[in-house]
């Protein structure tokens, strides 16, 4: 009887442990696994996580701006596109075509050329905006998350950014 009475308890306290031990531990974040981009998908893309209406650049650009003034996008930040959700998705929806396999993202036209951000092979992969290209302190312009080979029923996902001049 005392040999079971202490089976039990020892059993409580492992298990009081173990909740213990479990409520100390950080929820951790995991990301999706990569999807290769194939034909026939629909897809959306996102800078620094925000869809359209909420996507900002911030910019190198330091006090106040002038129109017309141009600097360079700050370090970290993000890009990627991800398989859409039809039935959620009214704007800035994409489609891979026939025959697309991947998404080229570019920023522009601008007066001067297009500026690649980034090139895509599957979905759920973020990469880094360059800091090498130039875009404008502030205002908006449109990052086109273009598919590649096109196709006549492939057409891009367009998404509206605002640039934002440091304080």
């Amino acid at each position: 009887m005392q040999r079971t009475l202490n089976l039990r308890r020892a059993a409580l306290a492992a298990a009081a442990c173990a909740v213990a031990a479990v409520a100390a531990t950080p929820a951790i974040a995991h990301a999706q696994d990569p999807i290769p981009i194939r034909p026939g998908q629909y897809f959306n893309g996102y800078v620094n996580g925000h869809p359209p209406g909420q996507a900002i650049i911030w910019t190198a650009c330091f006090g106040p701006t002038t129109p017309g003034e141009t600097g360079h996008p700050l370090a970290n930040q993000t890009i990627e596109v991800d398989p859409a959700n039809i039935a959620g998705s009214a704007v800035d929806l994409g489609y891979t075509g026939t025959a697309g396999d991947s998404i080229v993202a570019t920023l522009g036209p601008s007066s001067t050329s297009v500026n690649v951000l980034a090139t895509f092979t599957s979905y759920f992969v973020v990469q880094h905006i360059p800091t090498t290209i130039t875009v404008p302190c502030a205002g908006s312009g449109v990052v086109s998350f273009t598919p590649v080979p096109g196709s006549p029923s492939a057409f891009s996902a367009n998404l509206s950014v605002t640039f934002e001049p440091q304080p």
